[in-house]
This record gives C-alpha cells, sequence and structure tokens, in this order.
C-alpha cells in the first residue's frame, strides 16, 4: 500500500514538474515588463530568485536563457543579469504578450498596431479583392456572421473580429504580407479585445467590415481598400475611447 502510494505520489510529482520552469518563467518575465524590474536595472542574483521563486540555481538559469531569448534580459560575466531596454524586447511574441500581467500592456503597443495595420492592411485588401478563392471570401464571411451574432458577447466578437483579419490577410496570396499577419495575430488578438469593450454599437464595426467582405465579392479592388481604411479609421477611435475610459481626465 505503502509502496504503492509512494509510486502515485513520485507519478504526480513528475506530471507537476514541467509547469515549474514556466511559472518561474512567467513571473519573472511578469516582474519586468510591469516595471518591477526596470530596464538597466540587474536582476537578483541566481540564488536570491531561486530561493523567492523556491527552485533550484539550474530551473532560474534556464528561465534566464529563455527570457534572454526573447530579449528581455542580458546576461553579463561579472555584471549579472541586467534588464534590457524596451526597444529591444520581442513585443510581439505571443509569449511575452501572454506574460504581461492584467491591464500592464503599454499603450504605446497598440497605436504602433495600429500604425502598422494601417500601412499594410489596406494593400492587403486590395490584392485579397483581386487574389481571393470563393473559398476564402467564404470564409471571411463566416468569420463575419460570427461577429454579426456575437451581440454583446466581447470575447465572441473580438475572436470573430481577428479570425477575419487572419483571412484576409491569407487571401491576399502574398507570402511576406501572410508572414506579417501571423507575427502580428496575437497582437492584434489583444488590440481587439481592448477596443471590442469600447464599441458602443458594434453594428456599425459589422458594417464596415462587411464593405469588405462585399468588394472582395465584387472583385472590387479600390472599393476593398476603401473599406479596410473604414475598418482603421473606426478602431482609432474605439482605441481612443479605450484609453479615456483606462485614463479618465
Amino acid at each position: 500500500m505503502d509502496s504503492a502510494r509512494a509510486g502515485t505520489m513520485g507519478t504526480a510529482s513528475k506530471a507537476r514538474r514541467p509547469r515549474v520552469m514556466p511559472d518561474v518563467v512567467r513571473a519573472i518575465a511578469a516582474d519586468i515588463l510591469s516595471g518591477r524590474y526596470p530596464s538597466g536595472a540587474n536582476l537578483p542574483s541566481e540564488n536570491d530568485l531561486g530561493v523567492e521563486h523556491g527552485v533550484s540555481r539550474t530551473v532560474i538559469r534556464e528561465a534566464l536563457k529563455i527570457l534572454a531569448a526573447k530579449g528581455l534580459v542580458l546576461s553579463r560575466s561579472r555584471i549579472g543579469t541586467v534588464v534590457c531596454e524596451r526597444e529591444n524586447w520581442n513585443i510581439i511574441d505571443p509569449q511575452v504578450l501572454e506574460w504581461h500581467r492584467p491591464n500592464t500592456l503599454d499603450p504605446k503597443l497598440f497605436d504602433s498596431i495600429l500604425e502598422t495595420r494601417r500601412a499594410i492592411e489596406p494593400l492587403v485588401a486590395e490584392l485579397a479583392a483581386q487574389r481571393a478563392s470563393l473559398h476564402e471570401i467564404a470564409d471571411l464571411e463566416v468569420a463575419w456572421k460570427g461577429m454579426e451574432a456575437a451581440g454583446s458577447d466581447v470575447a465572441s466578437f473580438a475572436r470573430s473580429d481577428a479570425a477575419f483579419h487572419q483571412v484576409l490577410y491569407g487571401a491576399c496570396h502574398n507570402p511576406i504580407f501572410r508572414q506579417i499577419g501571423g507575427l502580428i495575430e496575437t497582437a492584434l488578438n489583444f488590440a481587439l479585445e481592448a477596443t471590442a469593450n469600447s464599441v458602443d454599437r458594434r453594428d456599425e464595426a459589422v458594417k464596415v467590415h462587411y464593405g469588405v467582405v462585399e468588394a472582395l465579392r465584387m472583385r472590387d479592388g479600390p472599393a476593398a481598400r476603401k473599406a479596410a481604411n473604414e475598418i482603421l479609421d473606426l478602431a482609432a477611435r474605439d482605441l481612443a475611447r479605450a484609453k479615456a475610459q483606462k485614463n479618465p481626465s
């Protein structure tokens, strides 16, 4: 009985162990991203971090390697581990975004996402109007219908909105734009969830997105570009509202 229990406990311990590393990485990253350890500051020693998180130096060392690969920290001999400048962080890496604590995402990141979309998305929509397959147009409409059916469900609306843009980037059949779309996908999801909360009348967003669907169906490139710009204008307005709600004067 005791040996069986010991075996069960051993199995449970082995099952839990893989979660230690991700949890430690996430905790240290969150402290960096929240400003507890600002850019240019030294992290505590590996021993001190190990004591704080209840793990060995080996675990801490491996965690710091992961953070270094994301551009968050840099280890220097005789100096220790230093937090990198924000410009060096892989800010749109999906893991880095997920490591942020609630409400600690830099508002400037949302501005940068919108700026990037303004530079790319109208052309993506115009190319998609020329190149999208009938299946891709149908998928775009399915995503649009998901937005329409979401009602007051913010999470569902944001998911369908993100799916809409994912299909659109793929439908332009430009591998570079497709990869850029994939690169900003997680960041776009964060932005859409943040701004969806501020949309008073989501039927307006549904209407402008349908303009893209209709333009693709009609193979009208200029109309697709115009509709994409209208989406981005609406996104800019909703982003401004989200900021105002977070920081009322």
